[in-house]
Order: structure tokens, then sequence, then C-alpha cells
């Protein structure tokens, strides 16, 4: 049974930096392209970022360019987003998601999903 599992949300400043995990089991994590979308109450879910099968190339929202970082550590079946100078605005539930496929910004592609990790930046 494959379980996606965040964790690394709460409440931050603007400004400030939080770093959220996905802790995958029951696959292997290497078989899979791994991304990070959000939603904002009210809002449609939207891309953030994704991370090839190897880690070695990677793919941002306009929106978090230079900002966030997403990683992976395969050894650990563990995907990280890294979230600096965060503002109101990436206020949000973070989903972390699994593709068997190639990386892409697409989410209906994407095979498994976690239950999300509450982020909220404050002014």
């Amino acid at each position: 049974q494959v379980q996606l599992v965040e964790s690394g949300g709460g409440l931050v400043q603007a400004g400030g930096s939080l770093r959220v995990s996905c802790a995958a089991s029951g696959l292997t994590l290497d078989s899979y392209a791994m991304g990070w979308f959000r939603q904002a109450p009210g809002k449609e879910r939207e891309f953030v970022a994704t991370i090839s099968k190897s880690g070695r190339n990677t793919l941002y929202a306009d929106s978090v360019l230079g900002r966030f970082t997403i990683s992976r550590d395969n050894a650990k079946n563990t995907v990280y987003l890294q979230m600096n100078s965060l503002k109101p605005e990436d206020t949000a539930v973070y989903y972390c998601a699994a593709n068997f496929d190639a990386m892409t910004t697409m989410g209906r592609l994407y095979d498994y999903w976690g239950q999300g990790t509450q982020v909220t930046v404050s002014s």
C-alpha cells in the first residue's frame, strides 16, 4: 500500500523559511518523479515544483522560482521542499505527489497523493 505523508508545515512570519517533507512508503521512490502542489482556500490546486527520478532535473512555478527548492533523498524515500522568503500568498495546504512517468506540472498525471500539510504565512 502506497503512502505519502507530508510533514513540517506550520505558522511562519513573512520573510521566514520552512521545510516540508514527504515520506514515501510502499513504493521505490527512485522509480517516481515527484511533485509538490498547493491549494489555498477558495482556490484551485496549483503546481509548485517537480523533480526527476534521479533528482538531476527540477522545474518550478514562476511564483516560487528563486525562493523554493525541491530535493529528494531516494535512500531515505523522502522528498523535500525548502521554502525561503515566504509571503502571505504562499499560505496553502501543500501536497506531495508521485508520478511513475516523467516529471510534469500536470497534477492529473500523478499516481499517488499525500494528505497535505498546512503552511500559514503571517504578514
